[in-house]
């Protein structure tokens, strides 16, 4: 086996390009509160003194945005009336509305009832699990997140004082060949108060996060520990650091140690398959890995706008796979729905659970639908045909 480092970042709630994604799914969510058959594409932009709403919203009833923003600006740590708020909405385009409200198959005759709504745009989405961690996530990615998410539960707990919302965190784990063997460096960088000295964050840091963090991964003595490096952050969010919808799509998926097509997924209803193929690719290659198929995968998703039906669809299983991975393909193929509208249906994407996918991670949670195992069995049973 070969040594190497595999590296991955989290970003807390107030950091602005993530509170520009969770101001994107509060909006979504509040629309799907009102009208499941919201077609939302919200973006945000977050800078000093502003926030900057912007998309196509297509509603049955009337949604107050600026109320939301600023309502998740409390929530996060900001303080709501030093920002003004704009807002720049109008309906779907009725070009794009007319290719997902009817599928190019239900164009051409052919019926289905799950061959009514089109993919909302084209491209491809990608679903990875690993077996390196009880989740089925890259451990660095995973180890990021608790640190980052710990940051901000210390904060508005006030268990450490002095610190504010905007933060990161990152994590350099060396593996021998797959296998994860200890950590090397971690890096945290916590915005706090003028008045608070570098000695008593890093004492607040390392006894209230890291050590809770690490502890089923323990650190050693040779891991190295960088608490906010570049010295002095006491100007930071929004102020210091414009946001932008999006902009974390590493941080929201696979910490950039899988593929990624590059469509963001934060502020987008279930219909855009950016975001409801990536969830489908996901819980398919866990459920592979659940099932013992494979020790890694990959499910790679390709779709063209209007089209109900998905153009490609791929398996890889980095040599892994107890079967090929031309067999993984066509198994997914042969009992997976990857329509649009049965991935809707069978993940219950219609449902308002967006706000809280925005931050952590979208997969980094047993509440979502899409991290389910429940379909491991069956993939093992219609496996058995391919063995044979």
């Amino acid at each position: 086996m070969s040594k190497n480092y595999r590296t991955a970042e989290s970003v807390c709630k107030g950091h602005p390009d993530k509170l520009s994604d969770l101001i994107a799914d509060s909006i979504l969510d509040a629309c799907l509160r009102r009208d499941k058959a919201s077609r939302v594409a919200c973006e945000v932009m977050a800078t000093k003194g502003k926030i900057i709403v912007a998309g196509e919203i297509t509603c049955s009833e009337k949604i107050n945005i600026r109320l939301i923003v600023k309502n998740v600006l409390r929530e996060v740590g900001y303080s709501p009336w030093k920002f003004t708020v704009f807002v720049f909405v109008h309906h779907q385009s009725v070009d794009i509305a007319a290719g997902v409200d009817t599928a190019l198959e239900a164009r051409n005759g052919i019926i289905d009832p799950y061959g009514s709504i089109g993919a909302g745009d084209q491209g491809t989405v990608y679903g990875y699990a690993t077996n390196e961690t009880r989740e089925l996530l890259p451990l660095p990615l995973l180890l990021s997140h608790r640190i980052v998410k710990r940051i901000d539960e210390c904060r508005k707990g006030k268990i450490i004082k002095g610190i504010l919302p905007d933060g990161k965190a990152q994590v350099t784990v060396e593996y021998d060949g797959d296998k994860p063997v200890r950590v090397k460096t971690v890096v945290v960088s916590v915005q706090h108060h003028e008045d608070k000295t570098q000695k008593q964050l890093e004492s607040d840091i390392l006894n209230n996060v890291l050590w809770q963090c690490f502890e089923d991964f323990p650190l050693d003595d040779d891991t190295e520990i960088l608490i906010n490096p570049s010295g002095r952050f006491v100007e930071g969010g929004p102020a210091a650091d414009t946001g932008l919808t999006g902009r974390k799509i590493m941080v929201d998926t696979y910490g950039g140690l899988a593929s990624h097509g590059g469509g963001a997924l934060c502020g987008k209803d279930p219909t855009k398959v950016d975001r409801s193929g990536a969830y489908m690719a996901r819980y398919i290659a866990k459920n592979i890995v659940w099932s013992g198929l494979a020790d890694k995968c990959e499910v790679a998703i390709s779709y063209a706008i209007g089209k109900a039906n998905p153009v490609s669809v791929n398996v890889t299983a980095f040599g892994t796979g107890k079967i090929s991975d031309e067999d993984l393909s066509d198994l997914v193929k042969e009992i997976f729905n990857l329509k649009p509208a049965a991935i809707i249906e069978k993940l219950r994407l219609r449902n308002a659970i967006y706000s809280d996918t925005a931050t952590y991670g979208h997969f980094n949670s047993s509440l979502f639908p899409w991290e389910n195992v429940d379909f491991n069995l069956n993939l093992r049973k219609v496996a058995e045909r391919y063995e044979d």
